[in-house]
């Protein structure tokens, strides 16, 4: 019995042609899009690259460097106070270069604080210039010392300043890293594509209504756990299909349009977790309203305002890094919210299974207390009807 109930669901899915092309081809098209209208905007490598110094050496050496840093293009030197200084993200630049005393005269560690969403690409080319300034210092002094003694420059060789004298410290990551349009792009599309499946689902399971064919199955003894497992388990695997679509769309086909590819830097059964537990949470609220509702136009209606708002206030339509501090705090209620961060830990922040528990947890639990209202309403208006 329960393979022929999920027989009817794949077959009366695949009828439904213009709801798969919805599910499928909607949100491969607003990954394109999306990513190619916002590279220039939020992708690092577009930007200058801003920085403070503090020098504490004060010396012609220090100065030198200073002053080169200064002088080449795309770097942007800010302002420095002592008094209110913090880390790199409250100043607002991506570098603050620390220029320790002594610097001169045996070349002292240079402390470099990276902000934490700098690109890689974007501290390998500031420190290669940090590195060929210093090194071009060495050699005009190694020159003039040369004239003086064959050979001898106190003792210390010209080395690879980029490897030896650069200490990097990265800042910890700031409440609102800046994902690159890809990154920002394709999970908040797949997130609003595995909540669309509201839509179909709403119409199956009305059509269904009407036709009595819920009510012939409650006849035959099936459970209401059998049939919501019945609706439950087609509608799993389609969104699985979808979350690794959009991503393929991501990583090959975005590239080719000039955006950024998408990368799985972080733990794939951690992606597979969050992608699990969001179909878990986009599946109970569609039942949810299916059940609710008493017509298909209600569904559609009610389905797609409710998307389109969860869309909104979760980081969907716009990026949460440009949303005032209210709205992001407005957003952490929409379970949509909780499906891009999970995504974002996975491809933005190189998480593992544990980074991306509490998010998985939360949507898990969101899907299965929408389940169990489903099927309280579900049985209500069973016996109303009886």
């Amino acid at each position: 019995m329960f393979k022929a109930m999920l027989t009817k669901e794949f077959l009366l899915i695949g009828r439904d042609k213009h709801a798969l092309a919805a599910l499928f081809i909607m949100p491969a098209v607003f990954i394109l899009i999306m990513s190619i209208a916002l590279k220039d905007v939020m992708n690092d490598d577009k930007s200058l690259m801003s920085y403070i110094v503090i020098d504490r050496d004060q010396t012609h050496a220090s100065q030198t460097l200073v002053e080169e840093l200064a002088e080449t293009p795309s770097f942007s030197q800010r302002d420095y106070s002592e008094e209110t200084y913090r880390s790199p993200e409250d100043e607002g630049v991506q570098f603050i270069v620390d220029i320790p005393e002594g610097f001169e005269s045996d070349l002292s560690d240079i402390k470099l604080t990276v902000a934490a969403d700098t690109s890689p690409s974007l501290l390998s080319i500031f420190k290669s210039q940090m590195s060929l300034i210093v090194m071009k210092h060495q050699l005009d002094t190694m020159s003039s010392a040369i004239q003086k003694q064959f050979g001898s420059r106190g003792g210390r060789d010209v080395k690879s300043f980029d490897e030896e004298f650069i200490e990097v410290n990265y800042a910890k990551f700031a409440q609102n890293e800046k994902p690159t349009s890809t990154q920002q792009s394709v999970p908040s599309w797949i997130v609003f594509g595995l909540f669309f499946v509201i839509i179909p689902m709403s119409t199956i399971f009305i059509n269904e209504k009407k036709q009595n064919t819920l009510r012939r199955l409650l006849t035959m003894n099936v459970s209401i756990l059998n049939l919501f497992a019945g609706k439950i388990i087609p509608y799993m695997l389609i969104n699985q299909v979808q979350v690794w679509l959009m991503i393929g769309v991501g990583m090959f086909v975005v590239p080719y349009f000039g955006a950024a590819p998408l990368t799985i830097s972080g733990s794939v059964f951690g992606l597979i977790l969050v992608s699990i537990a969001l179909s878990i949470s986009a599946i109970g609220l569609s039942i949810l309203i299916a059940t609710s509702v008493d017509s298909v136009e209600q569904a559609t209606t009610i389905g797609g305002i409710i998307n389109i708002l969860l869309g909104a206030i979760g980081g969907v339509m716009v990026p949460k890094v440009v949303m005032p501090e209210s709205m992001q705090t407005l957003s952490n209620i929409s379970p949509m919210s909780w499906g891009l961060e999970g995504f974002l830990d996975i491809f933005l922040r190189s998480g593992g299974v544990r980074d991306i528990i509490p998010e998985a947890i939360a949507l898990s639990l969101f899907g299965l207390i929408s389940l169990s209202l489903a099927a309280v309403i579900f049985t209500f208006k069973k016996r109303k009807e009886a």
